[in-house]
């Protein structure tokens, strides 16, 4: 589940946000998005063009600049943001998921994962498809689009739909080297920090930890209802099975969306999940403290890596439940439960009685070795507390 909500959620919540577009206007009936309906006219004026071209109203000279003029006016079209990147009060919800939704953004994220055979007219009664639009052409636009920001590098919302179109086309390291000029010139931005935070992740392979988390929590200092970064922590929370925090996060996002919206049935279901791993560590866990004995207190090292696990009394000796610690943080109070498990066969609740043991490991790992420093309790039930591990004896 860790990537579900940001990487599939998401995902569909910007073709959503397509689709849907229409109906932001109160009042509005379905019709094209202005995306589709730029390409509609883009496309009847390259055909008219075509046929001039055939009949020898014009010539190949005029029919070139006349087409170069066309691209041009559709890149401006593209260039040009549909709203301002900070949320306005009282503006639609659904434009607060991923920011301001741009023509090229829903355009790309249609080619990518659509039918944009669906926007070609029929083919005429010769059997030729008309002119349509290419992926090589929408990422000459984007390429275009990117000589004008070095051009005019103090454009933060052309840097931001540059960054998103990175993101649709799935070249995340330029998406993201957008996203830091935009963040240069809209620092508070916090649609902005969380869609780099997204685009950093999945350059470094969908991983949130480290700057990613960093701009997350930036983009809720700076907005603590912002839709895309409550989602973004709900999951960091989630991957770490910080379940509580990860149920106030998506709880906050599941209360600020509409109620029938895909952003609030999403976040309720996350809620859901955790809230049932939440309540599993609740009645199945072994909870107490680690200590070290006063005579090898001064054996610790701060950096030192301490493992605290629980194994099944009289069985095998990998762990059931494990917990990795600092040796600045001892004496540590600790919590062993399922959700620790290291696979889904063995489990703490599936045995009757557990030894819990507690190392410090002089290298790190965690292969016992020589100069480790090392305690266990008595077999004990998996939902012991208060249990007392004391470190006694060094490993030699």
């Amino acid at each position: 589940m860790s990537a579900f909500f940001v990487w599939g959620a998401l995902l569909t919540l910007g073709c959503l946000a397509y689709v849907l577009r229409p109906l932001l206007r109160e009042g509005a009936r379905a019709r094209l998005s202005s995306a589709a309906a730029n390409l509609a006219v883009y496309r009847d004026q390259r055909r008219e063009l075509e046929a001039d071209l055939k009949s020898g109203v014009l010539a190949s000279e005029q029919y070139e600049l006349a087409c170069k003029e066309l691209e041009r006016r559709l890149l401006d079209d593209v260039a040009e943001p549909a709203a301002p990147l900070a949320r306005r009060p009282g503006s639609p919800l659904w434009l607060a998921v991923l920011g301001p939704a741009v023509p090229l953004l829903a355009l790309g994220i249609y080619l990518a994962v659509g039918s944009p055979q669906l926007l070609v007219a029929p083919p005429n009664a010769a059997g030729t498809a008309p002119h349509e639009v290419s992926g090589e052409q929408i990422t000459g636009m984007v390429e275009r689009l990117s000589a004008r920001l070095r051009q005019d590098p103090e454009d933060a919302q052309g840097w931001a739909m540059l960054g998103r179109s990175y993101q649709v086309l799935a070249r995340f390291a330029e998406a993201s080297a957008a996203f830091a000029e935009a963040i240069k010139r809209a620092p508070q931005d916090a649609q902005l920090l969380a869609d780099y935070a997204d685009a950093l992740a999945m350059q470094q392979g969908r991983n949130l930890a480290g700057e990613p988390e960093k701009l997350v929590a930036r983009a809720l200092k700076a907005d603590p209802n912002n839709f895309k970064a409550l989602a973004l922590a709900g999951t960091i929370a989630f991957e770490r099975k910080d379940y509580a925090r990860a149920v106030q996060h998506w709880e906050r996002l599941a209360q600020s969306a509409p109620a029938d919206s895909q952003i609030a049935q999403s976040a309720r279901a996350n809620v859901e999940e955790a809230r049932a791993l939440l309540g599993k560590r609740a009645a199945v866990a072994v909870r107490g403290m680690v200590r070290i004995a006063p005579e090898l207190a001064g054996k610790v090292a701060p950096d030192d890596t301490v493992f605290i696990y629980a194994r099944a009394a009289g069985g095998a000796r990998m762990p059931l439940a494990i917990v990795r610690k600092q040796g600045r943080e001892l004496p540590i109070a600790f919590v062993l439960d399922d959700s620790m498990a290291m696979t889904p066969q063995m489990k703490l609740s599936s045995v009757a009685r557990v030894i819990v043991s507690a190392r410090v490991s002089k290298s790190g790992q965690a292969a016992r070795a020589s100069g480790d420093l090392e305690g266990e309790s008595a077999p004990v039930s998996p939902d012991t507390h208060n249990l007392l591990v004391l470190i006694n004896s060094e490993v030699r």
